[in-house]
């Protein structure tokens, strides 16, 4: 009989968390497990991909913080299908699914934290600490994450750590001089750039910043931001103010980031704070050299000298630095590059992910 695998989580839109979940619900052995796929809010791009894998996608349409009829369906869900595991990911489908799982001993009850949440507010904190005796398993995705959710008292024995899997890269199927035309850039540019949600954590006005500051050294320098968010209007402003709107372009969200790669020679991450960043994991897969905030997430991916460079965040002038010294050694960044892909292959991939998952779920129902 089959392990019957609930998976629930806020959206299925296109971001971090999303992906890897579907990358697990896609990659599991159909032979051993049964996977349903539960959205609390609403779907998104990741449905269609699920839907087109066989996988059954339910979305709940919750409408408010507290919703009592989405605690409703999800708790008529679980009664009819009977799950052996609910795995939950992100605070909302965390939350929920505990509530309404309760303390019993089936579906045994994971829960996944993505990123180190020192933004979480003071009663979310103390939902997370109420809810440690209906969790058996918390999974984070960096030893990061794990250290901070045992510091919000989690025990050892209920911690795990799986890292997120990325597939390295087919051959590019656009060139780097296509990419320049498509984008506008003069054959002469310097490329770097930047994947991700543009909001305070990300810290993207210290990296227009370093734009202004590496411009005396590389005066060709062009910075590529690919995504959207709240931010946005403040940094198109930004980039005004400091006449820069020729070398920071805007390309806002794209639905494969990834290719533009080719065009970027260094990538940048300038973060507060992170779980495993996924657009760190996918330059590095791609043979780009990173330089990032010196946070502790980051130097769980990033190897100093050898796949890139970490300053401390905030430091502007330290990454204007690095990034310089990768802009005028070629040979050492294809020697980054190399290494990075390497890292990547060895330590984070797919099937690697998958694996361990599937462990786990095997893992808890002994207990």
């Amino acid at each position: 009989m089959k392990t019957k695998i609930l998976l629930l989580i806020p959206t299925l839109d296109r971001s971090g968390a999303e992906k890897q979940l579907t990358l697990l619900a896609t990659g599991l052995a159909f032979e051993e497990f049964d996977v349903r796929v539960v959205a609390l809010t609403r779907g998104g791009p990741y449905a269609k991909t699920l839907a087109e894998q066989g996988i059954d996608v339910q979305v709940l349409g919750k409408r408010f913080k507290f919703d009592p009829l989405t605690l409703s369906r999800l708790r008529r869900i679980i009664r009819e299908w009977q799950p052996d595991i609910l795995h939950s990911w992100l605070f909302a489908a965390n939350t929920y699914g505990r509530l309404v799982a309760g303390k019993g001993k089936t579906p045994k009850i994971i829960v996944s934290e993505r990123c180190v949440d020192s933004w979480k507010s003071r009663w979310q904190l103390w939902f997370d600490k109420k809810l440690i005796p209906r969790t058996h398993l918390l999974v984070g995705n960096s030893h990061s994450v794990a250290d901070f959710y045992r510091q919000q008292g989690v025990p050892d024995r209920k911690l795990r750590v799986i890292y997120n899997g990325i597939d390295l890269p087919d051959a590019p199927v656009v060139t780097r001089e296509k990419l320049f035309e498509e984008l506008g850039l003069p054959e002469e540019a310097r490329v770097v750039g930047f994947i991700g949600r543009l909001a305070p954590q990300k810290r993207v006005r210290d990296l227009a910043w370093t734009v202004e500051l590496i411009s005396n050294l590389q005066p060709h320098i062009h910075f590529v931001i690919i995504g959207d968010g709240p931010d946005r209007q403040q940094l198109e402003t930004f980039a005004r103010e400091t006449q820069n709107t020729d070398r920071i372009h805007f390309l806002g969200h794209q639905p494969d980031p990834a290719r533009f790669f080719p065009a970027i020679e260094v990538f940048w991450l300038a973060s507060d704070f992170e779980g495993l960043s996924n657009s760190i994991m996918e330059a590095m897969a791609a043979g780009v050299p990173v330089v990032a905030s010196d946070i502790p997430p980051n130097r769980e991916l990033v190897v100093p000298q050898k796949t890139g460079y970490l300053v401390p965040v905030g430091d502007n002038v330290g990454r204007a630095k690095y990034t310089n010294i990768l802009l005028e050694d070629k040979e050492q960044r294809a020697a980054f590059g190399q290494a990075a892909i390497a890292r990547i292959r060895d330590q984070f991939s797919i099937p690697s992910m998958v694996a361990a998952y599937a462990k786990l779920y095997r893992e808890v129902l002994t207990d």
